[in-house]
């Protein structure tokens, strides 16, 4: 009996050393957490303005202006005056067809027009003589009138006889029926001498055809660009009716750049633009080459078609670049950075300021007034210049948590510096965060899905 109760003795000895132990510990720790300095983050001040809504589309380069070059003549190619990818000016000879033919035509045009001239001379003479005809009977017919006239007052008397009245009567109407001839022989050779003018303008025509046909045996540039590879040589037969051009020639300077847009995307541009949630933007556009390099001059916007493809839903935009050390070829495919609109009020993050929670919700850390780290929800409207552009959930002035983000928990009493006094090896993107953006990129990249650290808590 005795040994039980002193074990019972003992054992709760024991247990109230132990309970005092663990009671000490607590407080030792507590004691140390409180000693501990709060967490030091780096935080952005965010500033409202706006942002370039950027697109990127895929286009494909086309020349400028492209001319088929094909004969305007018949005839046999004597020569071939260019060189086969070069450049060539507007005007330039390019080949020359053999002109015998086309010279014959002009010797015969010449003479029908000597013919023709000599037609009119003729014509012209008949004339004089139609008219000086048609003076002599209007003389006479004058002559005759005067008779009648005075043999009149003769009759009436009868002082002559009525035999002598009707011969002078008869006289009137003959002068009458010479002059009628004589004016209608004068029109006829005013008509010979407009068909004589017609015969010279119809010969001179013909000249004209020969002569412009001879230049023709000429072929020449119809625009300054470079030539593809001639479809012909010499002593090839060629004529006007051909479809084959004999070559091609482009202007590659200015250069045209054409892309498409899915009619979803302008629709959902014109909305924005329509409900004030962005403005307009540029129309000047940006090259990605196949390489990767940045075109080094920047397009512009030139031609927005009115109609969508039916085969794939897009509409086609086209954009105009420079083109002088000719780096741009015709069917060359690049990449088209396009700003068609600006966001209003809008902020830039760097992309380890958003997270992601597992409801696929956006959010960001923001210290308060009382230095303590809250909960933001935000909305993402894509990138800028590798930064996240935010539409909504922030305010002018809100502190954000760029580096550090991963360390402290919501209502966590924290440190805030600014990100400048970060130091920058300590996250790869405290240089974007400062960085001003000089050329825009749009992605379709999401913030990466990242487990808020309040959630495991």
């Amino acid at each position: 009996m005795k040994h039980s109760t002193l074990t019972l003795v003992m054992a709760a000895v024991l247990s109230g050393a132990v309970l005092v132990g663990c009671d000490k510990k607590d407080e030792d720790a507590a004691a140390a957490q409180q000693q501990m300095p709060p967490a030091v983050v780096n935080v952005q001040t965010v500033t409202l303005g706006t942002v370039p809504q950027v697109q990127t589309f895929s286009g494909r380069t086309a020349a400028f202006e492209t001319a088929d070059v094909r004969p305007q003549v018949n005839g046999v190619i004597d020569a071939v005056r260019f060189q086969e990818g070069g450049n060539v000016k507007k005007g330039q000879e390019l080949y020359r067809i053999n002109p015998d033919n086309y010279t014959t035509s002009i010797t015969s045009g010449e003479a029908a027009i000597a013919q023709a001239q000599a037609n009119y001379q003729t014509s012209l003479a008949n004339n004089a003589n139609a008219k000086a005809e048609l003076a002599s009977r209007q003389a006479s017919l004058a002559q005759a009138l005067n008779d009648l006239q005075r043999l009149e007052g003769l009759v009436s008397i009868d002082a002559i006889s009525k035999q002598q009245y009707d011969q002078a009567q008869t006289q009137v109407r003959t002068a009458q029926a010479a002059v009628q001839s004589a004016q209608a022989a004068v029109g006829q050779t005013q008509a010979g001498i407009e068909s004589a003018k017609a015969g010279i303008q119809t010969a001179q025509s013909g000249l004209d055809a020969s002569t412009l046909d001879l230049n023709r045996t000429i072929v020449r540039a119809p625009i300054s660009g470079r030539t593809e590879r001639s479809n012909v040589t010499a002593g090839a037969l060629v004529s006007a009716s051909q479809t084959n051009p004999l070559v091609t020639i482009s202007r590659l300077d200015p250069i045209y750049v054409d892309i498409s847009q899915s009619s979803s995307e302008l629709l959902k541009l014109r909305q924005q633009l329509a409900q004030g949630k962005a403005e307009a933007g540029m129309n000047t556009v940006e090259l990605v080459l196949e390489d990767g390099s940045v075109y080094p001059v920047r397009g512009r916007l030139a031609l927005s078609e009115a109609k969508v493809d039916q085969a794939t839903g897009a509409v086609t935009l086209r954009a105009i670049f420079p083109n002088n050390n000719l780096v741009l070829l015709p069917g060359m495919y690049v990449t088209a950075r396009l700003t068609q609109s600006v966001i209003t009020n809008a902020a830039l993050l760097p992309q380890s300021a958003v997270m992601r929670t597992p409801k696929s919700e956006t959010q960001v850390y923001i210290v308060d007034a009382n230095n303590k780290i809250q909960v933001r929800p935000v909305t993402v409207n894509g990138t800028f210049d590798g930064q996240w552009v935010i539409t909504d959930g922030l305010q002018a002035g809100d502190q954000v948590v760029i580096i550090g983000g991963a360390k402290v928990k919501p209502d966590q009493e924290v440190v805030a510096k600014p990100l400048e006094d970060a130091n920058p090896t300590s996250s790869g993107t405290s240089a974007n965060a400062a960085k001003t953006p000089q050329q825009a990129s749009k992605t379709t990249n999401e913030p990466a899905t990242k487990q808020p650290t309040q959630a495991a808590n």
